[in-house]
């Protein structure tokens, strides 16, 4: 009898590394797509809203032939005005099917994440953790019933209740 927790298992690509990190890419542009669909013919300003979650923002802000830039965040009604938490930028690369949390606005708000931070390579660090938050959100919002979907006056919106 085999017993799977006796076999030694290999990794192709240590955590924090650049294979990893691709991977990780790789895996948020699979996330996204089944969000978004072809992020390529968005254009203006998207809300998914479901029940028992907060409303979902996306907005393209950049085109280019080979990529797309993408915000996504939640928007929080606030004293101050409305306050984007998390606001992430998301750069597509159509060609290689890739989705990079390129920016995370104000993401570290707690001593416990900046000592996980401290201890990672800066550069690499970064956009490991940017891109993990990016990874989980996206299966949260999937998972929650969030999905962007055209509608016959070109406004994408969603309007589902959670599975």
């Amino acid at each position: 009898m085999t017993v799977d927790s006796l076999c030694v298992t290999t990794w192709r690509a240590r955590p924090v590394s650049f294979v990893s990190l691709m991977t990780l890419y790789e895996s948020n542009y699979i996330r996204l797509r089944a969000l978004v669909g072809d992020v390529r013919s968005l254009s203006g300003r998207h809300v998914s809203r479901v029940a028992g979650d907060c409303d979902l923002h996306l907005e393209p802000v950049e085109r280019n032939p080979y990529t797309t830039v993408l915000r996504l965040t939640y928007l929080f009604d606030d004293a101050a005005g409305p306050t984007a938490d998390p606001d992430l930028e998301v750069r597509v690369y159509h060609d290689a099917r890739l989705a990079e949390a390129s920016r995370c606005a104000r993401w570290v708000r707690h001593p416990g994440l900046e000592s996980i931070r401290s201890g990672l390579s800066a550069a690499l660090g970064d956009r490991w953790l940017r891109n993990m938050l990016l990874n989980k959100w996206l299966d949260y919002c999937f998972d929650r019933g969030h999905r962007f979907a055209a509608s016959p006056s070109g406004v994408r919106t969603a309007l589902h209740e959670p599975a």
